[in-house]
């Protein structure tokens, strides 16, 4: 399958089944808000590493969660009930995705958290599609995660911790606080075995695009915006 050059014009993408086989579907465009919401929406994501051209993925399969099957190991449920962190929602969108950035290049890894991914997010967050949840410790973030709401379908981005177990604390209050509002999708992209151990799986991408389909109608009930998350 070719590789599509995206009109710098136009924020529209070519169908997905069109993707090759690694995921990879298009390259270039730019990060403008509204491009963004029709990748997502379309089932497609950006990811590239600094240096390289802007590249846009949709896998198949599709790494998924469905709230109703996180598993959380019965270790991480004694942390959890230590009430260690505090948690909360949207106090920090900046800071919890410059960490996420800053994590991976102390530990030599490529990140795509540049400038750029920064500015066109933020403008996301401003007007009211980007979330983050934040872990504290001693008023410290030391962990937390981001990624993009539309619909009733969460689009995870990246995650941090600055202290042992602090984002798959934020992760686990974030999908039971938020199940509970109508949270009926967690798009993990692509297969890790991190986001495998608490219940993710793949699916078809045929299957991811027919649930996009329906739960992006399905808004969940916000009103979130600084509070505490409880579990």
């Amino acid at each position: 399958m070719p590789v599509f050059l995206l009109d710098d014009h136009s924020p529209e993408f070519p169908p997905v089944e069109l993707a090759r086989s690694d995921g990879l579907l298009a390259v270039g465009g730019d990060l403008s808000v509204n491009r963004l919401l029709n990748a997502y929406s379309a089932g497609i994501f950006p990811w590239y590493n600094e240096g390289e051209p802007l590249l846009w993925w949709s896998p198949d399969p599709r790494l998924v969660l469905f709230p109703e099957e996180l598993h959380v190991p019965r270790r991480l449920e004694r942390v959890i009930r230590q009430n260690r962190f505090r948690i909360t929602c949207n106090l920090a969108f900046n800071e919890v995705m410059e960490a996420c950035g800053q994590i991976r290049r102390r530990r030599g890894e490529g990140t795509w958290i540049n400038r750029d991914m920064l500015h066109a997010y933020t403008a996301l967050h401003e007007l009211g599609y980007g979330l983050s949840v934040e872990a504290w410790r001693k008023g410290v973030l030391v962990g937390g995660l981001y990624g993009v709401f539309l619909g009733s379908v969460f689009y995870g981005e990246s995650m941090f911790s600055g202290e042992k177990e602090a984002s798959k604390v934020a992760f686990v209050h974030f999908v039971r606080n938020f199940r509970q509002r109508g949270l009926r999708l967690i798009d993990c992209q692509v297969e890790t075995g991190h986001l495998k151990r608490f219940g993710a799986r793949p699916v078809p991408r045929a299957l991811f695009m027919s649930m996009l389909s329906k739960w992006l109608k399905k808004p969940v009930r916000k009103g979130f915006q600084g509070q505490l998350l409880s579990c």
